[in-house]
């Protein structure tokens, strides 16, 4: 389908038009266009021979013409005359972390700046002077993103790296005489960003050449790096690298473990391997010249007396010395055995709803509730009603409607007004609503101080507050402490959300110290959100175990702006892991009742 494609047209359209300085709410119109054409079930293509294209809220009929255009000629006219009006690397420049459009437009203007190269050398040779709005501490901080920018390019999110993985594993799980295949690397561990995607297949050594000459005509190679014996490696179209290796059988479980990595972790694993008088490497496990484990990586770990390590957790932060003081449960149930089987998922949701390893770490089926989610009354795609009756679908018990505070004026934020009308149109779809509490909510913005965007008063109207920062994202780490400290001293606030207000992999967000944070939150009773949504992921990884250990409730949250946004559910889930999140440790994993309990205790000021 060529909904995505459109809907990058119509994002870039919108950029163009904010560095241009064109009115405000057509350049939302234009996000909300690629918003709801990127989370299009049905094929565009398809609507577009009838009207059904402009029964689509949002869509008239002028952006219907355009996506017509496109479907005919592969252009839109309008769109290239538009992009023409702005370099190309004044828009490279809006991927730099807090940059925005209006500072992408002075630097283009006031300093002639048209690239990032060019924005670099004048910052470093003090070339940026009297511009209005941009001063001294506000250059530094887009040099050091500068920076940040260049380490975190060639790597992409999980989520796009994902349904590669999963389409060549069931590809190649295809292939008469293939064993088993799965997935390895930085993806395995769910790490929030990927280089490039490794897969382990256990074949005969025969079947090596058909393996290369399937991986190298698969629909996603874009370009053959390298086709070999052992090891295929091809480049997507859109320049993800993936490696595929063929081992044998009896040392697959050997590959998969020394190919998920992490380095540290395999580092300390061969060196217990070493003080036990074995050799360890990705053939197998060695006593001598005698391989004493090797075809599963259960076994590797067995052989060393330690419980399996769930692939998330391998990154050398306690997990080895938890694995050699637990033993494997021997009395696990068939079930939990089969999940621990090296096999390729058909879906992310699969994936996180089973785990390799013994530490019981959560999963996806163990979620009841989402509470956070947008909708059409703030910068969402889907009505209450919708949003409340896809969630009953999916099984949740409980969700909170929470669009955004008056202060996120571009997300279409509600007025005190606007909210306690929504507050109403929300109790009046949960009074119709059967097997599902709906609570009313708003994502409430942090200011800069740590006060709400909404007074007490009005707070004291919601079933639910989630209280999140959006901007003033560059404080430093003692003001952005103190920031989050008092918003999560808040009694009226219920969960703090995505605490860093990180983009991944553009923005750094704040650099607060998280251990006063979740001390905070901790003696207050707040919760801390895990924004499962891949663009954001968090908490990060290592703040999520300190909050856990910290006895500190998690909410794993979709920010569901749509219904396809549900699916980042399964990402939140697994990113989860990477910070040993057990159900026990998620609010949102409790019965319905129990939730209530809690929701009230915190109402009042107390903690359960």
């Amino acid at each position: 389908m060529k909904n995505g494609e459109i809907a990058a047209l119509f994002e870039k359209s919108a950029d163009v038009m904010a560095v241009l300085g064109e009115n405000t709410f057509r350049v939302l119109a234009y996000r909300k266009i690629a918003r709801t054409l990127d989370e299009l079930t049905a094929d565009v293509e398809e609507l577009a021979k009838s009207d059904a294209l402009e029964a689509i809220p949002g869509i008239g009929e002028s952006s219907a013409e355009k996506i017509r255009e496109y479907l005919r000629t592969g252009k839109i006219g309008d769109f290239e005359s538009l992009w023409g009006g702005v370099p190309a690397g004044v828009m490279e420049m809006m991927k730099i972390p807090t940059m925005g459009p209006k500072t992408a437009a002075l630097l283009w203007r006031e300093a002639g700046v048209k690239s990032v190269a060019e924005l670099k050398d004048a910052i470093d040779k003090d070339k940026i002077k009297d511009i209005a709005g941009i001063g001294a501490k506000k250059l530094k901080t887009i040099r050091a993103n500068i920076d940040f920018l260049a380490t975190s390019s060639g790597r992409v999110r999980i989520s796009e790296a994902m349904p590669v993985a999963l389409a060549m594993v069931e590809y190649l799980k295809e292939i008469k005489g293939v064993e088993q295949v799965q997935y390895c690397g930085s993806l395995r561990r769910a790490k929030e960003t990927i280089g490039d995607v490794d897969i382990a297949v256990a074949a005969d050594a025969s079947l090596a050449k058909a393996i290369s000459d399937k991986v190298t005509s698969h629909p996603l190679s874009s370009q053959v790096i390298a086709a070999g014996e052992s090891k295929t490696s091809i480049r997507t179209a859109s320049g993800l690298q993936v490696d595929v290796r063929v081992v044998p059988g009896e040392s697959f479980g050997a590959a998969v473990q020394y190919f998920t990595g992490s380095k540290e972790h395999n580092v300390k694993l061969r060196g217990l391997a070493i003080e036990r008088g074995l050799k360890l490497n990705e053939w197998g496990l060695f006593r001598g010249d005698r391989k004493i484990a090797g075809e599963t990586e259960e076994g590797i770990y067995a052989a060393m007396g330690m419980a399996m390590v769930s692939p998330e957790m391998r990154e050398d932060r306690g997990e080895m010395e938890w694995g050699a003081k637990t033993k494997e449960d021997v009395s696990r149930t068939k079930d939990d055995r089969r999940r621990t089987k090296q096999a390729g998922a058909e879906t992310v949701a699969a994936i996180a709803d089973g785990h390799v390893g013994a530490y019981p770490v959560i999963e996806i089926h163990e979620i009841r509730g989402d509470l956070h989610m947008h909708t059409t009354a703030s910068d969402g795609s889907r009505s209450i009603e919708e949003m409340a009756a896809e969630a009953k679908r999916r099984g949740l018990q409980y969700i909170a409607i929470t669009d955004h505070s008056k202060s996120q004026f571009q997300a279409n934020g509600l007025s005190v007004e606007r909210l306690l009308d929504h507050v109403r149109a929300i109790h009046a779809v949960a009074k119709e609503a059967k097997g599902i509490l709906v609570l009313a909510g708003s994502e409430v913005d942090i200011l800069a101080d740590g006060s709400m965007d909404y007074e007490d008063d009005v707070l004291a109207k919601l079933d639910w507050v989630v209280a999140s920062p959006h901007a003033a994202l560059t404080q430093d780490a003692d003001a952005a402490t103190a920031r989050l400290v008092r918003a999560a001293a808040n009694p009226l606030v219920h969960v703090i959300g995505h605490p860093t207000g990180r983009l991944v992999p553009t923005r750094k967000g704040l650099e607060p110290d998280m251990q006063k944070v979740i001390f905070a939150a901790a003696r207050s009773g707040c919760a801390l959100e895990l924004n499962a949504n891949t663009w954001r992921l968090d908490l990060r990884d290592t703040h999520l175990k300190m909050a856990a250990e910290a006895g500190v409730p998690i909410c794993i949250n979709t920010d569901a702006h749509g219904f396809e946004d549900f699916d980042m559910l399964a990402y939140g889930v697994l990113y989860g892991r990477r910070g040993w999140l057990k159900a026990e440790h998620v609010l949102n994993t409790r019965p319905l009742a129990e939730f209530k309990k809690w929701l009230a205790a915190r109402r009042n000021g107390e903690q359960w």
